[in-house]
């Protein structure tokens, strides 16, 4: 944004800076005709909730987004098996739900999306659905910022509201079971003790650092590349002021001339006591691609991607992309498919059967696969246990002996 100053005794129009909240003006010395304005205010912070948080990270900041997807994919990538006694059993009715939990989304879209709100939100929620059987038949994601918890006296959720379309749907918790046709999984918050708390609000500030930078970035590009300045007239000639025509002429000159991407690298000729003065830093006195590069680092951080995956340079935490990628898998994928895991366990046992367990199937994990060959070299080393023990340790159901 330009602004253009005279002195107080000059017939100007009044200029006035939008967005700011003080204005020290300072002037020249005697001899010159420039008033400088400097504008002081307070940084901007992008506000909590999942509106805003979700359109600046993740609709809007590419190293959020990307953080983000990477998770959700490989998350949901992870097949969770219904085991019972030890055994994941393919035809149950449990394992077909997780399958195909229902007919408008896939296994693996579906959980791409309950994933993509706990990391948004801190909140996932699960909407089972029945037809005339005693099992759910389908599962549907219920998004979290239409969610309203109905609070009891003990301060502990008797209910929920969803609102959607201008309706409201009303699910009831069994005040003695705990039952609900509502699932929610939340990540912990440490002042609610309801809703959980989205590692995209721990790295909000350095979520608004990196892209205001690039807004600024892009401002500067369009100003040809070169931070603000100003032009000092020192009153060549006798003159005092300029006048009015030459001011005119001097600011469309500029405006035309030397604003924007196509007037890169084209000469300013000075002259009448003209002089440019640089009012802003420079991209190299800013360290400017030092400080984006540490705000996409703390936002790896906060999710839990090491930056080595996100291509951020200068990071030499792991001594290769292999090990980098097995501790992503291993600190953040796994832990987070577990939880999930232990999560629907415990809502769908009063339907499915008190025997229920799910887990994830690491077997069809691409990335621990050298880990498994590992532990089965291991095993079959192991002379001291039997085959049924070695089976159970691989995570294999046990053989049926026959006498």
């Amino acid at each position: 944004m330009k602004t253009w100053l005279r002195t107080a005794f000059a017939r100007t129009p009044q200029t006035k800076a939008a967005g700011t909240n003080a204005a020290q003006i300072k002037s020249a010395p005697a001899n010159s005709q420039l008033v400088a304005l400097q504008l002081a205010g307070q940084a901007r912070w992008t506000p909590g909730g999942y509106s805003a948080l979700s359109r600046e990270g993740y609709q809007r900041n590419a190293v959020a987004y990307r953080c983000i997807r990477m998770i959700t994919e490989a998350a949901a990538s992870v097949p969770l098996c219904a085991r019972r006694a030890g055994q994941c059993l393919e035809d149950d009715p449990a394992q077909r739900l997780l399958d195909r939990p229902n007919h408008k989304h896939a296994r693996a879209e579906f959980f791409e999306a309950y994933y993509s709100y706990l990391l948004l939100s801190g909140n996932a929620y699960l909407e089972a659905v029945f037809t005339d059987e005693e099992t759910p038949r389908a599962l549907f994601n219920l998004r979290p910022d239409r969610m309203k918890a109905r609070l009891g006296k003990d301060g502990w959720p008797q209910g929920w509201d969803y609102h959607v379309a201008g309706q409201t749907r009303r699910f009831v918790t069994d005040p003695v079971t705990g039952q609900s046709l509502v699932h929610h999984m939340r990540q912990f918050h440490p002042e609610d003790d309801v809703h959980g708390f989205s590692p995209l609000e721990a790295a909000a500030k350095a979520v608004d650092v990196h892209n205001a930078g690039s807004v600024w970035t892009k401002a500067l590009l369009d100003n040809s590349a070169r931070p603000s300045g100003a032009l000092v007239y020192r009153g060549a000639g006798g003159s005092e002021r300029l006048s009015d025509e030459q001011f005119d002429r001097l600011k469309n000159e500029l405006e035309n001339n030397h604003a924007g991407a196509r007037a890169a690298g084209r000469p300013l000729l000075l002259e009448g006591g003209l002089d440019w003065k640089t009012m802003s830093m420079s991209p190299s006195d800013m360290d400017f691609i030092n400080a984006r590069r540490e705000a996409a680092r703390e936002i790896a951080l906060a999710f839990g991607v090491p930056p080595m995956l996100l291509g951020i340079p200068g990071d030499n935490t792991y001594a290769n992309y292999k090990e980098a990628n097995l501790a992503f898998w291993r600190q953040t994928i796994l832990p987070l498919v577990r939880k999930t895991g232990d999560s629907l366990s415990n809502w769908l046992e009063p339907w499915f059967g008190d025997d229920l367990r799910i887990v994830p199937d690491l077997d069809d994990i691409p990335a621990l696969a050298s880990e498994r060959t590992q532990i089965w070299a291991q095993l079959q080393n192991a002379d001291f246990m039997s085959a049924d023990e070695k089976r159970q340790i691989a995570g294999l159901p046990v053989l049926e002996t026959q006498e």
